[in-house]
């Protein structure tokens, strides 16, 4: 499954996850020259068969769930330092999990 937004659940061989609220972003603009890169940080709902957890998940940092690991792969769009005309895009978030049987 492609990339979801913000309350969107994405099925990720085996879980299912669901990003809930936006925690820190302070990722670095990608039209400037950080000396710190920043990060992301959301809480994600993460769903499986009869359970259910909340995790804090940092983007690039896999977290154990169940059997295996998931990680916050990709999230868009990227700071820069323009700001845009009209309304901000929303997020869209990109999730793997891997382990599980």
């Amino acid at each position: 499954v492609g990339p979801v937004r913000l309350g969107q659940v994405a099925y990720v061989d085996g879980p299912r996850v669901r990003v809930d609220e936006i925690i820190e972003d302070s990722r670095c603009p990608s039209d400037l020259l950080c000396v710190w890169a920043g990060r992301l940080i959301v809480r994600a709902t993460v769903l499986g068969r009869g359970w259910e957890k909340q995790l804090r998940m940092t983007l690039g940092e896999p977290v154990a769930v169940a059997d295996g690991a998931l990680t916050l792969i990709t999230a868009t769009p990227v700071p820069t330092r323009r700001k845009p005309v009209g309304m901000p895009e929303p997020y869209r978030f990109t999730f793997a999990f891997q382990g599980g049987l």
